[in-house]
């Protein structure tokens, strides 16, 4: 006889995290435990590991929302950017080079931080906002897009640039990794080689 599992209670945290986000910014959320927040509808999410992203960071200048999760560090871009990345970076010639750089769109999903300004309870290596979100009129507007390409103006900060700069910034964490000899992790004196 198969036993019935009641489904997770919400918590009344997550109930006000998700009214937040459905009331300030009109984004879809699911689950409660964690609250998932999904991708594909406002936004697209690049993942890619922190230090990675910090640099990236100092070198792209403006970018949409951006979260910090543990070692992991969350871009929103515009919908859709997750089925550019490919194509991206085969043009920009990374492709072929293993990247710890992930996108996610439709159908997909992402742990929603805590609401800027609230609580950030939680395990350490929690979801939270580094670059927070503006007012719901601004949000979508300051998410990196393709439509942008090129262009130096524009409301929108370009995908290509932090595309380019995040490929550049998970290549490099790789190499300076691969330099480390694997037990002792002491430098093998082998120079590196950046494109």
């Amino acid at each position: 006889m198969a036993s019935l599992v009641p489904p997770p209670r919400s918590s009344p945290e997550s109930d006000d995290w998700a009214r937040w986000y459905a009331r300030e910014l009109g984004w879809a959320t699911a689950g409660t435990s964690p609250l998932r927040l999904l991708t594909g509808l406002h936004f697209d999410v690049l993942e890619l590991p922190a230090a990675a992203g910090h640099a990236a960071l100092g070198r792209v200048g403006r970018t949409g929302p951006v979260v910090v999760a543990g070692q992991r560090m969350r871009f929103l871009v515009a919908a859709g950017g997750a089925d550019e990345l490919p194509g991206l970076l085969e043009w920009l010639e990374w492709g072929g080079i293993t990247l710890d750089l992930t996108a996610t769109g439709a159908g997909g999903h992402t742990t929603a931080p805590a609401p800027p300004g609230g609580s950030a309870a939680g395990s350490p290596g929690a979801a939270l906002w580094l670059r927070p979100p503006g007012p719901r009129q601004e949000v979508e507007q300051s998410l990196p897009t393709l439509g942008g390409f090129g262009s130096r103006g524009g409301h929108a900060p370009d995908l290509v640039r932090l595309v380019d700069a995040a490929a550049t910034e998970c290549h490099r964490a790789r190499l300076t990794h691969a330099r480390t000899h694997p037990l002792t992790h002491r430098p093998t004196g082998q120079p590196l080689a950046f494109s």
